[in-house]
């Protein structure tokens, strides 16, 4: 898996050009160009072009270049898949997949990629990012997770697991009166069921959206909880919101600085022949050095620490 900051993914309509070349040129870790639900069933195939044109055009500078393919239960996905990655699948870096529900889902793709790359012959191979957003899809998320070496990132997909499940909201992504009702947050249970099919698969781990853009805090408070469960980084599905994800998912000045502390330590500790070392008061050990170790790699990818 590539070595990068996603902290923050804006999804852009590949049916809006203009809409396409401001996203590239965001201050988003990741872009994707969307095929499925943003774009209308007549816009889709014309849509196709925009996206051979975008990969093939413009500068992405270090964002990879991604788009989202319809899902495999449409008549778009194949032509989706097979259209553009034969005319630009030597550019392109990564294809995600919507509503997985089951590992031969990504099989399908996979194996199509491989006829094309042999075909065409490409030498890098194109990635995947999945998204978990039915009932089939969590219970069968740790297979879908390891389903092909080409996954690079999971996703939760809260609208559409919330249609899958009956669940009662009013908005994609926000708590609402419900969760005052339920008396916690709803989704905790499936969003850390994905994290942990995904951290046991070696893969980054993404939160969907929030669909009010206009409602910033609201936007913070489901990133800070994302972030504190584990995961990498969130969906923006409006420009405003990428400073916020980019924020909340960077460690913070604080935590960087006590990690080095306690790496600082622990070096000490154990030329002196000490397994463990107290650091301001709490006992610091392999465990915290593991912590602390992760909070300086996150930060060195972001580019707040040098490498």
């Amino acid at each position: 898996m590539a070595s990068r900051v996603e902290r923050s993914e804006l999804a852009v309509p590949a049916s809006n050009w203009d809409m396409v070349q401001k996203a590239v040129r965001s201050e988003a870790d990741v872009v994707f160009l969307d095929l499925e639900d943003s774009v209308a069933p007549n816009e889709k195939v014309p849509s196709r072009q925009v996206v051979i044109r975008a990969v093939r055009d413009l500068d992405w500078g270090t964002k990879p270049r991604l788009y989202r393919m319809n899902a495999l239960d449409t008549p778009f996905f194949y032509r989706d898949v097979i259209e553009i990655a034969e005319e630009v699948g030597d550019r392109l870096d990564l294809i995600m997949l919507p509503k997985v529900s089951r590992p031969e889902d990504v099989y399908v793709v996979d194996t199509l990629l491989t006829q094309i790359e042999a075909n065409k012959g490409f030498a890098r191979r194109i990635g995947l990012e999945v998204q978990i957003e039915t009932a089939e899809g969590l219970i069968n998320c740790d297979l879908i997770a390891k389903a092909s070496p080409r996954i690079e990132t999971i996703i939760y997909g809260p609208g559409d697991y919330t249609a899958s499940v009956r669940i009662p909201a009013v908005s994609i992504g926000s708590m609402d009166a419900w969760d005052a009702a339920y008396g916690s947050h709803r989704f905790h249970y499936v969003m850390h069921r994905i994290l942990v099919a995904g951290r046991a698969a070696g893969l980054r781990v993404l939160d969907g959206p929030f669909a009010d853009f206009r409602d910033l805090d609201g936007y913070r408070r489901s990133c800070l909880m994302a972030r504190s469960l584990g995961f990498d980084g969130k969906w923006c599905i409006h420009p405003s919101q990428v400073a916020v994800a980019n924020e909340v998912f960077s460690p913070t000045e604080q935590e960087i600085a006590w990690a080095r502390k306690v790496v600082d330590a622990y070096e000490v500790a154990n030329r002196e022949g000490r397994g463990a070392v107290a650091v301001d008061n709490k006992m610091i050990d392999a465990a915290s050095i593991r912590m602390a170790q992760t909070t300086l790699d996150q930060a060195t990818v972001a580019g707040l620490l040098e490498g």
